[in-house]
């Protein structure tokens, strides 16, 4: 029921981040791995009423009640524990897994300089739709303006993307 992953978090220290399991065990992941080398390559924009996702549609390592639990966000639950381990904060930039790590420029490293958060503004402002810098620009700023009220507003605006779905497949 749970999957536990090594994720990088504050200042690339590596930590157990936990979720509901939503994909086949054993699965290779290079579909993913190639995925992210080029996701983080490009500077991909949404453009017009055309909107880009930066997800792997239909992946075939995710069951189907995991389409569920991953398009609800239910399987991020679990991340309150990493909080409660002092690993994660409630808000801030998502942490992001070993090889992306290894691809990111020193700039884009910056993102992970305080904890890492269950959502953040990307969440709340795109999810899926934004390019990797866009992303990246926007953990910048969230931790250039970290403030409680930064926050309430950045928990406010996430709540309906998770509840209607928007960004996610």
């Amino acid at each position: 029921v749970f999957f536990r992953q090594q994720r990088v978090g504050k200042d690339g220290v590596p930590f157990d981040f936990f979720k509901f399991r939503s994909m086949h065990v054993g699965r290779d992941d290079k579909r993913h791995r190639d995925y992210v080398t080029e996701f983080i390559g490009s500077n991909r924009k949404t453009s017009g009423e055309k909107t880009e996702i930066f997800k792997i549609e239909n992946d075939p390592r995710i069951f189907p009640f995991g389409k569920f639990i991953r398009k609800s966000s239910l399987d991020e639950f679990p991340q309150l524990y990493n909080v409660l381990r002092g690993e994660m904060s409630l808000v801030g930039p998502r942490p992001c897994l070993q090889y992306e790590w290894e691809r990111y420029d020193e700039w884009h490293r910056r993102r992970l300089q305080d904890l890492p958060g269950c959502t953040g503004l990307w969440q709340a402002l795109g999810r899926s739709t934004v390019s990797f810098e866009e992303m990246v620009v926007l953990d910048l700023y969230y931790l250039s303006n970290v403030s409680l009220w930064l926050d309430l507003k950045i928990v406010l605006r996430t709540l309906p993307v998770i509840l209607f779905g928007r960004g996610a497949f």
